[in-house]
Order: C-alpha cells, then sequence, then structure tokens
C-alpha cells in the first residue's frame, strides 16, 4: 500500500499557477523530500495535500484516505511544521506548549513536563515573532 499517492494535483490562485498535475506515489515506509526553490511550489503541494488549502483538480490518498473527505481522521496520524510559525506577541513557552497539547486529546502532562525540563526550557520565556 502506498501511503502517499497523488494523482494529477493542481492548484491555481486567480492567473498563477501553484502546482500543475503533481504525481507522486510514495510506499509505506519511504522517506520522500520536497527540495526546490522558491516558488517551486513545495509547501502549496504539501498544505493541498493535507487539506489546508483546497486543490483545484486532482487527488490525493494518504494511508488510503481521501485527503479531503477523509482529512480530520488523517490528521489523527500525521503531524505537520510550517516553515514559519507566528504567536501572539510576548505569549510564554509555556502558553505554546499548553495550547499544543490541546490539539492532542491524548496528551501527556508529565512526558511532556520531562521533555521539557531535559530540554531545559525556560517555560516562563516570551515568545518574541
Amino acid at each position: 500500500m502506498n501511503a502517499i499517492e497523488i494523482k494529477n494535483l493542481t492548484k491555481v490562485y486567480g492567473k498563477n499557477r501553484g502546482i500543475q498535475d503533481i504525481n507522486i506515489s510514495v510506499k509505506e515506509g519511504e522517506i520522500y523530500g520536497f527540495i526546490g526553490p522558491n516558488g517551486a511550489g513545495k509547501s502549496t503541494t504539501i498544505k493541498t495535500l493535507l487539506n489546508f488549502i483546497y486543490s483545484t483538480s486532482g487527488e490525493a490518498l494518504i494511508f488510503g484516505m481521501d485527503s479531503v473527505k477523509e482529512s480530520e481522521k488523517i490528521k489523527e496520524y500525521i503531524g505537520y511544521v510550517p516553515s514559519e510559525v507566528r504567536y501572539y506577541d510576548d505569549v510564554k513557552v509555556k502558553d505554546i506548549i499548553k495550547y499544543a497539547q490541546s490539539f492532542y486529546p491524548k496528551s501527556n502532562k508529565e512526558y511532556v513536563d520531562r521533555i521539557c525540563n531535559e530540554l531545559e526550557l525556560d517555560m516562563n520565556k516570551k515568545w518574541v515573532n
């Protein structure tokens, strides 16, 4: 089974083409990377694949699930870290971690606290954008 199957995926922004007829198959257990210059469509492909933005045409399957119709179920299995992250000004590290934990109902607070301690995070430090 393919972990990722993209068929003829296209995203058009007005008169501009984001991606056109992308076809990718990634088998379960394989590692696949997107490499290319700015504007090549790397982020657009990933955001479309994860249903953060809507495709103009084509389809994408993740673990055999339709990336649009079953996006909520897919997101239970996949993590995504964008290239740029923005938070409210002066938010504290502990607030960001608490916010991130809210997305994972089965999150283990003791485990998260232990990792934060091992990384020597200053939980009261303010995030600066």
